[in-house]
């Protein structure tokens, strides 16, 4: 669809506002997000991503926010509404959201809310349950009402160039898997599991094939209704450990999975036991048999003086035996 040339002035349409925009591209996914001025005599801007992916079955939240120069307006004075883009948002069919909810379109009923405050220029929404016609284009429409009987003013604005588009996406993103080189046996090893979604409401949940515990969460905001989720394992890998294969399972909204898996490659410390321990044992074989030697060395040397000291004393024992005799015997020959 071709777009009016803008003259630089804003344009009135009915009771809305036409804005002119300047949009930014973003990183990564391409999303868009724009910065417009509204034509009234008092300046509004808003700024919605243009584009932003939504996971069939899941949920997907719009970032959104607006200004006004006269300032933050209470809560009680504003209504707010999202509605199909170049239709009129008072009636019934064309509003996916609306302050009113009996004028919401039946098939969005129960599966859209705003998560900001009016008051605090927040015009986030969610949209869960995400079907594949959810496409859109949806404009956000902001009225100043009377604060009796929630009557609208004139004042009211759609911003109908700020306006997102769903790009369905049947199938979830499968986890990136970060990891070091290679594991060391018996040392702390780090594995990053990560995902992208678009509904920090209810985030992807991730599981690992591996024990519970040494696992931490974190969740993060990369850009403009782009989150990661994490999931960090730490662990001990032992040698049984190597070639296995360690799975990182992501589930959106319980409803859709996807996984990634690596095979873990484990160092083997080097393990000299089979030396060691028979050349202790040797030595200490050979320790003991050298004091055995020594004790009995030296337990037989006892023994030998013990002999020795017996022999001498028998000897002598002898001789003074003989001497008595050879005494006796020359006394009896002199009688």
């Amino acid at each position: 669809m071709n777009k009016p040339k803008s003259s630089g002035k804003p344009e009135r349409v009915g009771h809305s506002v036409k804005v002119f925009c300047s949009h930014k591209q973003l990183s990564q996914t391409g999303a868009k997000a724009a910065i417009c001025s509204s034509v009234s005599s008092d300046e509004w801007k808003a700024t919605v991503v243009k584009s932003i992916d939504a996971l069939v079955t899941s949920c997907v939240v719009v970032p959104c926010s607006f200004s006004h120069t006269g300032g933050n307006l209470p809560s009680s004075r504003l209504r707010a509404m999202w509605h199909d883009k170049g239709k009129t948002p008072d009636t019934k069919g064309n509003n996916i959201f609306h302050s009113d909810a009996t004028l919401i379109k039946d098939n969005f009923k129960g599966r859209t809310k705003m998560l900001g405050e009016l008051s605090q220029n927040n015009c986030t929404l969610e949209i869960t349950e995400i079907r594949n016609h959810d496409n859109g284009p949806f404009c956000f429409r902001v009225e100043l009402v009377k604060s009796e009987g929630n009557e609208p003013t004139k004042d009211m604005f759609s911003f109908v160039e700020d306006c997102v588009e769903l790009n369905m996406i049947t199938e979830p993103a499968e986890p990136t898997l970060i990891q070091p080189m290679a594991a060391t046996q018996g040392e702390p090893y780090t594995v990053i599991c990560s995902v992208m979604h678009t509904c920090p409401t209810h985030v992807p949940t991730l599981t690992w094939n591996w024990k519970t515990e040494g696992i931490i969460v974190y969740h993060r905001l990369i850009h403009s209704g782009n989150w990661e989720t994490q999931s960090i394992l730490t662990f001990i890998p032992e040698e049984t450990d190597d070639n296995r294969e360690l799975t990182c399972t992501a589930a959106f909204n319980e409803k859709k999975t996807s996984s990634s898996k690596l095979t873990l490659s484990v160092k083997r410390i080097e393990n000299y036991n089979h030396i060691i321990i028979p050349a202790v044992v040797g030595i200490g074989t050979a320790l003991l048999f050298g004091i055995f030697c020594i004790f009995m060395a030296k337990k037989y040397k006892n023994h030998i003086a013990e002999l020795q000291n017996q022999e001498g004393t028998m000897w002598n024992r002898l001789s003074r035996l003989s001497r008595r005799q050879w005494v006796k015997s020359l006394t009896t020959l002199s009688n």
